[in-house]
């Protein structure tokens, strides 16, 4: 079975017991965020979000980010991933629109003072956010258009940034680009052509219809996530059952979601079962296209945050026999099933030719409970839990020969999320929405500061008490 590996569902680790020293010294222990999420942006498009919320302000990163770099410095990290805005740099969408200096200058900054703290940038160009006027001139990537013009944003970075940048990621999250962008509508651009029944999750973004919702782009929900889909990764899949149907459906959902952006880079072409199963509407590569294409990659960066069950039927389910894959976090599609990334990392190394990996989220969140004082939203110990089982299933990947070489926990800082905006929390460091966007270390984060600086187990008792006394006089209830 291509993503079944030898071991159990229990790591050989003691997650709680790890430092950092049990890893390589070369390798990089980070966190990520992206722009959209933490900054201020440069959108003015209507969001379809559960709460109604836009990223206007989403954590006021671009003015906190001095403050921001001092907390990450306090962690200890090797390394800090951000993604640049497109629309920022090039309000145009193009370099014969103009260069936006003072955005520039906004990430020259950023980037001199994590060199100056000891920390390495490492720079995502795409997060999602193609600029609006590329979008409304030709459609963003449903046109070739995009190529020539991505490929110009991509040399204006190098040119502004690379001189101090070396570590760069193209782009993040091809699959939910394309499945959330251009099949169901809820991420961006918006688009989609299935009508749906009005349900709680429209605010989140339905497979969407202009005569359901006017604010939907419509659109070919079976071709254009062909179109659109470019290179990188997420997911991955356990077999709903041991019948032959159900481990062929597991196989064949690792190739749709995996092998979809990491075959081509790697062989040059799409898994052949997506050439059996989606057949004219998967694009070929034309010879130099492959040439291009093939090897195309320095190292591959995994997002891995939960695992599915993949049964022989339409929808795969998240439980099985009434019971769950794994604990649900905050937002409903989120279990918590640690061995699942040991899995992945095997899979790709078995069938990828074993290439270097960066694991560049995971993550779990917790429902923004408005109630809460913020010494009792400090308490995430279920964050905790999640990093120190997710690190013992890497340990245990790289014994068996997998060639990880970074780990970077989303996110530092709660921030705005594509979908839930403020309706749930990723951060080690507590926002306040409403005062002042202060922030607050978590027990999450100083689990890290621990793992990261001391060599000693996570959240020494006096350091937890001593943290929450300091934040006392904030026993006020949240308003956001």
């Amino acid at each position: 079975m291509a993503n079944k590996v030898p071991g159990a569902q229990v790591a050989r680790y003691d997650g709680a017991k790890l430092t950092r020293h049990d890893f390589p010294p070369d390798f990089i222990f980070g966190c990520a965020t992206s722009n959209y999420q933490v900054s201020i942006p440069v959108y003015t498009c209507t969001c379809k979000i559960l709460d109604g919320s836009n990223g206007c302000f989403a954590i006021d990163h671009y003015n906190r980010f001095k403050e921001d770099v001092a907390l990450l410095k306090k962690l200890g990290v090797d390394a800090y991933r951000f993604s640049l805005s497109w629309s920022r740099i090039l309000p145009g969408g193009r370099l014969n629109g103009g260069i936006n200096r003072e955005g520039v200058k906004f990430y020259n900054d950023l980037i001199d003072l994590l060199l100056a703290e000891g920390i390495e940038p490492c720079v995502t160009i795409f997060f999602f956010d193609v600029p609006q006027c590329l979008e409304d001139e030709y459609g963003g990537f449903l046109s070739p258009k995009i190529v020539q013009d991505f490929a110009e944003y991509a040399e204006v970075c190098f040119f502004e940034f690379g001189d101090r940048v070396k570590f760069w990621i193209t782009q993040n999250e091809p699959i939910t680009f394309t499945k959330n962008g251009y099949v169901d509508g809820s991420f961006p651009p918006g688009h989609g052509s299935t009508s749906a029944q009005p349900s709680a999750k429209n605010a989140v973004g339905h497979r969407c219809a202009r005569r359901v919702d006017n604010t939907c782009y419509g659109g070919d929900a079976g071709t254009e996530p062909y179109i659109v889909a470019h290179h990188l990764i997420l997911a991955h899949a356990d077999p709903y059952s041991d019948a032959p149907a159900d481990i062929e459906a597991a196989s064949r959902a690792l190739d749709f979601m995996f092998g979809w952006f990491v075959a081509p880079i790697v062989t040059g072409d799409y898994p052949p079962v997506m050439r059996e199963r989606v057949g004219n509407r998967l694009p070929k590569f034309t010879p130099n296209e492959v040439k291009l294409v093939k090897g195309s990659y320095d190292f591959l960066g995994i997002n891995y945050y939960t695992t599915n069950w993949a049964a022989y039927k339409p929808t795969p389910p998240a439980v099985r026999d009434g019971v769950p894959i794994g604990e649900q976090a905050g937002s409903d599609w989120l279990y918590v099933v640690p061995y699942g990334i040991r899995n992945l990392l095997v899979h790709a190394k078995n069938k990828y030719n074993n290439p270097i990996i960066y694991l560049t989220e995971n993550g779990v969140d917790e429902k923004n409970d408005r109630s809460a004082t913020i010494t009792t939203a400090l308490k995430d110990d279920h964050r905790i839990k999640y990093h120190q089982e997710h690190l013992a299933f890497l340990k245990e990947a790289m014994d068996l020969g997998v060639r990880l070489m970074g780990y970077f926990p989303w996110s530092p800082f709660d921030n705005y999320e594509w979908t839930e905006g403020y309706t749930v929390r990723f951060g080690m460091y507590y926002v306040d929405y409403v005062n002042g966007y202060t922030r607050y270390p978590k027990r999450s984060a100083i689990w890290y500061m621990n793992f990261l600086n001391k060599n000693v187990l996570p959240c020494p008792k006096k350091q937890i008490k001593e943290i929450e006394d300091d934040n006392a006089s904030a026993k006020r209830k949240r308003g956001y």
